[in-house]
């Protein structure tokens, strides 16, 4: 049983307050990126997890992969037996595009179908925050205004698919990690009503007016690659740049899919990895 696991990017992300449990609460719009990495399962007769990874190199033990952990939480909750699993990694991490979190999720739901567990998708987003803040939003991979810790999952307000059609994305990443605590220490949360029906109401060119990434300033000042990548997708005609999540990655949105394969392409020339991808392609 074979499925793919998107990327996803973040359409701004506002830090806001803390919370009781020491983390603080996010808003930002999560949105499916055709970038994927492919995980493949099969039972096998004894009991345990047999796991595979090829393409990109992944830092740290299997067993401490997040799709180890997917499979000892669903053993834990279900009693299912033996899996062997191959992921082929594609999605870069330590990137802002959640290919980690994305991949556990994957995970849950080829158990789910492996073994006919029908889960529901309340008790699905309920497992899947377990694992990580990203991975509820992974579940249905489906554009999202995501809140609190990422376990809040809601339509994004006001969104017409129809706008979104003419809409490409170019995604550089410049080959930086950037760690969750790196971005964190410079950040300075604050409270703000952000209306999110701005984003069909207005084109990009004006999004720059309301929306941002709270961690982009600190983050691209330290690590001058990101800088760069940004600096290249606006030099390049993007209606919109921003950085994805904590980064390290980053975006553009332009209205012509030649800007943007243009700008990939040009971004490839520099030893960056990049993708040009149609916004609509996961609607």
């Amino acid at each position: 049983m074979i499925a793919f696991s998107h990327a996803k990017i973040n359409l701004g992300l506002f830090v806001m307050n803390k919370q009781p449990d020491g983390f603080h609460a996010l808003e930002s719009v999560f949105w499916p990126v055709d970038w994927t990495d492919v995980l493949e399962v099969h039972t096998k007769p004894s009991p345990g997890l047999e796991l595979k990874i090829t393409g990109l190199e992944i830092p740290g033990t299997l067993e401490g992969n997040l799709i180890t952990k997917a499979y000892e939480l669903m053993a834990r909750e279900f009693n299912i037996g033996g899996v062997t699993a191959h992921l082929h990694k594609v999605i870069p991490m330590g990137a802002g595009l959640g290919g980690g979190s994305s991949n556990a999720t994957c995970m849950i739901r080829l158990l789910d179908r492996l073994f006919s567990l029908n889960i529901p998708d309340e008790a699905a987003l309920k497992l899947t925050a377990q694992l990580g803040s990203d991975c509820p939003f992974f579940w249905k991979s489906a554009p999202a205004l995501v809140t609190g810790r990422g376990e809040h999952i809601a339509p994004v307000p006001g969104m017409q698919s129809e706008s979104w059609n003419k809409m490409h994305l170019t995604v550089i990443h410049p080959g930086v990690h950037v760690s969750t605590s790196e971005a964190f220490a410079g950040c300075e949360p604050k409270m703000r009503a952000v209306d999110w029906t701005n984003l069909s109401a207005h084109p990009p060119q004006r999004w720059s007016e309301w929306l941002q990434n709270d961690f982009e300033d600190r983050v691209r000042a330290l690590h001058l690659p990101i800088h760069a990548a940004l600096e290249w997708l606006q030099n390049a005609g993007a209606d919109y740049v921003q950085m994805t999540g904590t980064g390290s990655a980053a975006f553009g949105i332009f209205a012509r899919e030649s800007h943007a394969i243009a700008a990939a392409n040009g971004a490839l020339e520099k030893g960056w990895t990049a993708r040009a991808i149609a916004m609509n392609a996961c609607l």
